[in-house]
């Protein structure tokens, strides 16, 4: 497992193909569900199939992609965190979940902030953008603490939904 950062709690490591039952735990949790949407992950096979698709191939391709959370204290999986290449943007953006326990506990700006740092510093990003509905207020309020200020609202390609578009 390869490590990329670490904080005061947390960690931040590359998801491996045995994260499964933490994928499928994350992707049908109740935040998940309301504001990113149903990836229909409901089988070890089919966050086998995300896991491959999604995080290890921006690895690849990239050389980063979103990041398994963990408490230093016991190594537990507590969400992901991590910058997203999207064809369909014109810059990196960021992208954060946690599992509902740890909601409210300031690890979301922790591992968000440490996370924008790393992509400045070590994969010298210099503009990095963020994507969020309208109505997750946790996440609008987390990406203004980040620095990051709202541009325009946007309708990416396939998608009758409308988002906010923040950028630093």
């Amino acid at each position: 497992m390869n490590q990329i950062l670490e904080t005061e709690r947390l960690k931040l490591r590359e998801f491996t193909i045995h994260d499964t039952g933490f994928i499928i735990e994350l992707l049908n949790s109740p935040g998940w569900l309301q504001f990113i949407g149903d990836k229909g992950i409901k089988t070890e096979e089919q966050a086998k199939a995300y896991l491959e698709n999604g995080p290890l191939k921006s690895y690849r391709h990239n050389g980063f992609g979103l990041f398994l959370v963990e408490t230093k204290e016991n190594s537990q999986a507590i969400g992901m965190c991590g910058i997203i290449r999207r064809d369909n943007l014109e810059n990196p953006d960021i992208g954060f979940a946690l599992l509902p326990a740890y909601n409210g506990k300031g690890y979301a700006y922790e591992i968000a902030s440490a996370t924008l740092a790393y992509a400045h510093n070590q994969l010298a990003l210099r503009k990095i953008s963020a994507i969020t509905l309208p109505n997750n207020i946790r996440s609008i309020q987390l990406l203004e603490k980040l620095g990051l200020s709202y541009l325009e609202t946007i309708i990416l390609p396939g998608s009758e939904e409308e988002l906010l578009l923040y950028s630093n």
